[in-house]
């Protein structure tokens, strides 16, 4: 017998021991959680404020003004909304004297140079968000491209006050996860950066150099 087989063999003929027990989780998340609503919208807010994103208070009936003055303040003269949105049917329902609306309807294969240089900004939805870390949680789809999220130089992003959770646990089990995924669920926070071996820190290297969080907290976005 070999050294090899004589070690495995002492292995196998050593007695099994109990499984340890699993972690409790969700307990141990359970008890770090404040139902503070408020304090939980703050946190958010401070933290992705920190990664050098900007928040800006609205509601249901308010955000699309203030997106479209937002985007007119910073010179940004074309915008994308995905196709059959609510919201890009509310943007394109306001008057555009500055900003241009163009929907995203057709494959990007067939408009790849107005895609990557014609367009300034996009406005997705969030799924939802993270307090903890000041994340937003994207899920794209047909209707919004990763692309949207990815290829402009600016992103705003509409979000529910009502749908930010204490951390990713809450987010995942709250939303039942487990019951289906997309192909590519996104958890971001704050603009695209990246930094050399000096340590100089770069924004929209790899995605957009401004997020712009418009944090509805009276009423869903249409």
């Amino acid at each position: 017998m070999s050294a090899r087989e004589n070690i495995l063999a002492r292995l196998r003929l050593s007695p099994a021991g109990a499984p340890a027990p699993l972690p409790d989780v969700g307990a141990w998340f359970a008890a770090r959680r404040s139902d503070d609503r408020e304090a939980l919208i703050e946190r958010f807010k401070t933290h992705i404020r920190a990664a050098r994103a900007e928040v800006h208070d609205t509601d249901a009936a308010g955000w699309p003004d203030l997106l479209l003055g937002l985007a007119a303040a910073k010179g940004l003269r074309t915008l994308l909304v995905g196709k059959g949105t609510r919201h890009g049917a509310a943007l394109a329902a306001r008057p555009q004297n500055a900003v241009r609306i163009r929907s995203y309807q057709e494959p990007a294969a067939n408009w790849c140079d107005e895609l990557f240089d014609g367009i300034d900004a996009a406005v997705t939805t969030a799924r939802s968000a993270i307090a903890d870390t000041g994340s937003l949680i994207l899920w794209p789809d047909a209707q919004e491209p990763r692309l949207m999220s990815l290829v402009p130089p600016v992103h705003f992003v509409l979000l529910d006050a009502r749908a930010i959770h204490a951390d990713l646990h809450a987010a995942m089990t709250d939303e039942n996860w487990a019951a289906g995924m997309p192909t590519n669920a996104l958890v971001i926070s704050g603009p695209s950066k990246t930094a050399d071996i000096q340590q100089t820190l770069a924004y929209g290297a790899h995605g957009p150099r401004e997020v712009i969080v418009l944090l509805c907290r009276e009423g869903e976005a249409s």
